[in-house]
C-alpha cells in the first residue's frame, strides 16, 4: 500500500488563504487565522486516523455518515444523517450525505471500487465545524465541513466536486500513495480534481461537451469577482478578485511555477496536467469516464510510484492507451498530442510499440 502519510488537503489552497490574510478585512483575516490553526490541529493525527479507518473496512456497501459539530471542534460530533436516518432539515447535512454518495456511486459503477478504500470504508462527514472554519478539508478518515461565511464563501457542502476531490485524495493514498510536494503533489492534486470532476459530470448527467469544466463552482457568493476555484478549460481565469487574489493556474510547462509555497504549488501547477485532461476528454468525446478517465484511473491504481513525475504520467496513459485502444491509433495519438500541447512530449517509441519509457520532463 506504500506511504500511508501525505499533508493534510483543504479545499481552500494556502495561497488564497495567504491571500486573504494580506488583503482580506479584519473579520476576513480574523477567519482566515483561526481555519489556519485548526487545519493545523486535526492534521496532526492525521496518519494514524487513515491506518484506523482502512483497518476497520469490513463492508464493501454504501456507509455514509453525517456527524453535526455543532460549531465546535470536536469530532466527528452529534450523528445526523447515515443510511439508516436519512430525514433531516440541515441542508448542509444532506448536501454532505449525498455528496458522498455521489462519489461512493461514481467509484462503484464506473471503476467497481467499493468506496476510498475499495472494500466498503465508511464515509464519513462532520459538518458545522467550529464558527470560523472557512474551509472543507480530507483529514486522512473524513470529510470536515466549515460553513462558509456568506461573504466570500458559500456553503462548502454545495459542490459535489470539491466533495468527490477530497474523498479522492483518500483514493490515491491507497493507490500510487503519491506524495504531496512539487510535481508529484501537483499530480496528487490533479487526480483528485479529475475525479471530482467526473464524480460532478456524472450527477449533472453531463457528456464532456455540456461540461462547464470549472472545479468548485458556486463556492464564491456574489460579491467575489470569480466563477470558480479552478478552470480545467482555461487555467488562470477561474478568478480574479482583490481579496482572493488571481488564479495562478499555468496551462503549460512554461508556465511552471517554481516555488516553495504551498508544497511547491501543489494547487497551482496541477492546471497544467488539468487542461491535458481536459483536451484529452473533450476530443475523445461522449462521457468524460468512458475513455480517459479509464485512462487515468487505472494509470492511478497500477501503474504509478509514490514519487511519480508529470512525465511519468503523461508517459503512462500515453502507452496504457496504446496498449488497451492500439498502438498509433485514434486513442493513443489524442492523449499524446494533449499532453504535447501542454509541453510534454511522449517519447515516439511509445506510440510506435511501447518499448521503453522514458522519465525525463520536458520543459
Amino acid at each position: 500500500m506504500g506511504n500511508i502519510y501525505q499533508a493534510t488537503c483543504t479545499v481552500i489552497p494556502l495561497h488564497m488563504q495567504r491571500h486573504i490574510a494580506d488583503y482580506g478585512d479584519d473579520d476576513d483575516r480574523e477567519r482566515i487565522k483561526v481555519t489556519r490553526h485548526l487545519t493545523s490541529c486535526i492534521s496532526r493525527g492525521r496518519e494514524q486516523t487513515l491506518i484506523s479507518a482502512v483497518s476497520k473496512s469490513v463492508d464493501p456497501q454504501k456507509r455514509r455518515y453525517v456527524y453535526d459539530a455543532r460549531n465546535g471542534h470536536t469530532l466527528p460530533g452529534k450523528l445526523v444523517m447515515s443510511e439508516r436516518k436519512e430525514s433531516t432539515k440541515d441542508v448542509e447535512a444532506r448536501e454532505a450525505f449525498e455528496g458522498a454518495g455521489a462519489t461512493y456511486d461514481f467509484f462503484d459503477k464506473i471503476f467497481s471500487r467499493k468506496s476510498i478504500d475499495g472494500r466498503g470504508m465508511r464515509l464519513v462527514s462532520t459538518i458545522h465545524y467550529e464558527r470560523n472554519f472557512n474551509n472543507a478539508m480530507w483529514d486522512g478518515q473524513q470529510m470536515v465541513f466549515g460553513d462558509g461565511d456568506g461573504k466570500l464563501f458559500n456553503r462548502f457542502t454545495e459542490p459535489k466536486d470539491i466533495i468527490g476531490h477530497e474523498f479522492a485524495h483518500g483514493v490515491t493514498q491507497l493507490t500510487a500513495a503519491l506524495e504531496y510536494h512539487d510535481q508529484t503533489g501537483a499530480l496528487n492534486e490533479h487526480i483528485s480534481d479529475v475525479m471530482g470532476m467526473m464524480i460532478k459530470q456524472m450527477w449533472l448527467a453531463q457528456t464532456v461537451m455540456q461540461s462547464d469544466w470549472q472545479i468548485g463552482r458556486g463556492l464564491f457568493t456574489s460579491m467575489v469577482n470569480g466563477e470558480a476555484l479552478r478552470s480545467m478549460k482555461a487555467p488562470g481565469t477561474a478568478y480574479d478578485d482583490p481579496v482572493l487574489g488571481r488564479d495562478p493556474q499555468p496551462a503549460h510547462m512554461r508556465g511552471y511555477v517554481f516555488t516553495a509555497d504551498d508544497n511547491g504549488g501543489v494547487h497551482i501547477n496541477s492546471g497544467i496536467l488539468n487542461h491535458a485532461f481536459f483536451l484529452t476528454a473533450t476530443r475523445l468525446g461522449g462521457h468524460s469516464w468512458d475513455v480517459a478517465g479509464w485512462l487515468w484511473y487505472v494509470v492511478l491504481e497500477e501503474r504509478l510510484s509514490p514519487k511519480a513525475t508529470f512525465q511519468d504520467f503523461a508517459n503512462a496513459t500515453v502507452l496504457l492507451a496504446g496498449q488497451k485502444f492500439g498502438f498509433g491509433g485514434h486513442v493513443q495519438t489524442t492523449v499524446a498530442d494533449a499532453w504535447a500541447e501542454v509541453g510534454l512530449q511522449v517519447p515516439l517509441s511509445l506510440i510506435k510499440g511501447g518499448a521503453g519509457i522514458s522519465t525525463l520532463a520536458v520543459y
